[in-house]
């Protein structure tokens, strides 16, 4: 594939559109993948680990899936809280592409597949959920989370799953190091091979109370 990766914007391999069968918030669905992206066969077992090991999401408000993907965390999402607004971001164009007609076909309105660029500034997150691109190198993964993760809302988490031996570890180190004020970071499961990894971002501690005369 060369230089050709599932976090390229636009993708050279050949689309290869083909339909698979899944199993996305307790019930068995067709969707489409392609070449290009993310485990196009199957809900890949990191994914799966995040799914299994994460509460409901909030009912409402804006909810993010860093990574999408062809979408398999967006739908679970977008399923489970239909009144919320899902956002898919992602850097392949072919892959939000992909998030746009899964959702179609399961009557999903909720989701915005959108590059990183097209999420509006003034929107916060109740939650975050993803299985980060981590070969895309520290550097640029660091800098992602940077980014996203202080768009949580007050008393909101992000749930990150990473393989443990493509550095979990370092990176919870490195997260409750970069989010020391305000956040806080815990392992919440393990699973083959892999770990789950909480941010929590707290609300602003409690006023004083105003003793009235």
């Amino acid at each position: 594939m060369g230089s050709d990766h599932y976090f390229s914007a636009s993708p050279a391999s050949a689309e290869n559109l083909r339909r698979i069968r899944v199993r996305l918030d307790g019930a068995d669905v067709e969707v489409t993948t392609a070449g290009g992206v993310f485990s196009p066969d199957h809900i890949d077992a990191g994914t799966g680990v995040l799914l299994a090991n994460t509460p409901p999401p909030p009912p409402g408000g804006h909810l993010l899936d860093l990574g999408c993907g062809w979408g398999p965390i967006s739908l679970t999402l977008a399923l489970q809280s239909p009144h919320a607004t899902v956002w898919a971001v992602d850097v392949n164009e072919r892959a939000l592409d992909l998030v746009r007609r899964n959702a179609d076909a399961l009557g999903l309105q909720n989701i915005n597949a959108v590059l990183p660029d097209n999420v509006p500034d003034d929107v916060s997150f109740r939650s975050i959920r993803s299985n980060p691109p981590i070969r895309v190198g520290k550097s640029e993964l660091h800098g992602l989370l940077e980014r996203w993760i202080p768009r949580l809302d007050e008393r909101s988490d992000a749930w990150l799953v990473v393989q443990r031996n493509l550095g979990s570890d370092s990176l919870q180190r490195w997260l409750a190091a970069t989010f020391e004020r305000g956040y806080s970071v815990h392992r919440t499961a393990t699973g083959k091979g892999f770990r789950v990894l909480r941010v929590r971002k707290h609300g602003s501690p409690p006023s004083e109370p105003i003793t009235l005369p």
